[in-house]
């Protein structure tokens, strides 16, 4: 007879935890989105789709300036001007006052050559997959606005500074392949 209420109390306790319903988390809302985003780009006709090398997706592009110089291979080492941003809210602008008057920066620049305006030197292959998909398509001299997917960027895990499943967003210039 006693084993009866433990039965039920365990009954009852499976019961509570089957029945709770899935709430969305901030990580679920900021997945959906940077996707949303990356999926708004993607049917601008403005931009121009690249498919990875390594199949896990494609970057979206805009020139912004072109040229006749050569293309770098995979293996090539690189010297490149650039900036890398995304938005903490992507419907809002990249500065906004909010409603208690508080100026937000909501363009976050995470990464950028502009201070100093000394290219950088990388392998091709070093990098995210999106930018070496971007670089691999490039011309030295050109100058492009690329977008890359979260699978093409730092993945559902992100780095030190910028979380999983952020969108990413490069102002890339290929000055020179060494």
């Amino acid at each position: 007879m006693k084993r009866y209420p433990a039965l039920l109390f365990t009954f009852l306790m499976a019961l509570l935890f089957a029945s709770c319903d899935k709430t969305e988390t901030f990580d679920d809302q900021w997945k959906l989105d940077n996707e949303a985003q990356f999926a708004a780009i993607a049917a601008d006709p403005a931009y121009t789709k690249i498919n990875s090398q390594s199949g896990k997706g494609f970057v979206m592009y805009k020139k912004i300036q072109s040229s006749n110089g050569e293309t770098p291979y995979f293996t090539d080492k690189v010297k490149v001007l650039y900036t890398g941003w995304y938005k903490n809210i992507w419907s809002m602008p990249d500065i906004y006052t909010d409603n208690k008057d508080n100026i937000i920066y909501n363009k976050v620049i995470f990464d950028s050559t502009e201070n100093n305006n000394i290219p950088r030197t990388f392998s091709v292959n070093g990098v995210v997959d999106g930018f070496s998909t971007a670089l691999q398509n490039m011309r030295v001299g050109d100058k492009w606005e690329v977008w890359m997917p979260w699978k093409l960027a730092y993945g559902e895990s992100g780095n030190n500074t910028i979380a999983g499943y952020t969108t990413l967003v490069f102002e890339i210039e290929l000055v020179d392949i060494l």
